[in-house]
């Protein structure tokens, strides 16, 4: 009958919305090892841990933070990397809801390092933004190379959003190429550039994986990778499915995931 059809639909989709919103709201950890050519003098082995596009505001609040900083500890990482959409759009109620405070807790040897994605673009308080990540101890690399330890590098890239941003060749201007490099990149674009550039590891989010299906059929047109990782001669490329969502809390085809990538470089004299 009619009524037993509609019942049948309803239960389905509410079964549908209810797998959608665990898949936002349980995140996986991903685990990879890789190995980088070249030496790392004071780190023969690097334990980073990723996640990108958290979207924290009004849906993805404290208690999604707070998981996000208890899986991080758990991992022990040496290095900390969030690669852009940290925030959705507007960085008020980040700020209402003292989720820096949270992410302040974050712990790794090394420290946290990010970039800036699309979104937190969007508003005209992009300082503030900027101000809280410094207050609660989160570098923002913005067009920036840094060097740690004088063992290796992490670049961070503004957003492909950005007019005016550094090339690749600019951004590398005073690298020593013979030191690991470690770039954090929001959009997935570019790959072969990174590759010709001898860019190690290349890290990004940004494509959800398409967050709803069949949205990955999307992502995978637009991007050369959408998700996960690929090795192209001595990169290794990762993107992220990200860890928030964008829109509604909902994720089907997709998994909101947290990467913990062990690496390790070369052995003087091997």
């Amino acid at each position: 009958t009619i009524k037993t059809t509609g019942c049948l639909v309803v239960s389905c989709l509410l079964l549908l919305l209810a797998y959608g919103t665990y898949q936002a709201y349980r995140p996986i950890v991903r685990t990879h090892s890789i190995h980088v050519d070249k030496e790392n003098k004071n780190y023969p082995t690097l334990r980073i841990v990723m996640a990108s596009d958290m979207h924290f505001g009004m849906l993805s609040g404290k208690k999604h933070a707070t998981q996000l900083v208890q899986e991080i500890n758990a991992l022990h990482a040496d290095l900390v990397l969030f690669p852009g959409d940290i925030i959705d759009d507007d960085p008020t109620i980040f700020l209402q809801k003292n989720i820096g405070d949270t992410l302040s807790s974050i712990q790794s040897t090394l420290g946290v390092y990010a970039v800036m994605g699309n979104h937190d673009y969007y508003s005209d308080k992009t300082q503030v933004f900027l101000d809280e990540m410094k207050r609660i101890g989160i570098q923002m690399l913005l067009d920036e190379t840094i060097c740690i330890e004088d063992s290796f590098y992490v670049m961070g890239r503004k957003d492909f959003s950005v007019k005016k941003r550094q090339t690749i060749d600019e951004l590398m201007k005073n690298v020593n190429p013979t030191l690991p490099m470690i770039l954090l990149d929001h959009q997935p674009y570019a790959l072969d550039v990174l590759e010709a550039n001898n860019i190690d590891i290349s890290l990004s989010g940004h494509t959800h994986r398409g967050q709803m299906a069949p949205g990955q059929l999307i992502t995978r047109r637009v991007f050369e990778l959408d998700w996960g990782y690929k090795r192209k001669s001595s990169l290794h490329a990762f993107v992220s499915s990200g860890y928030g969502f964008w829109g509604p809390a909902i994720r089907i085809g997709s998994r909101c995931e947290i990467l913990c990538i062990d690496v390790s470089f070369k052995q003087k004299n091997a």
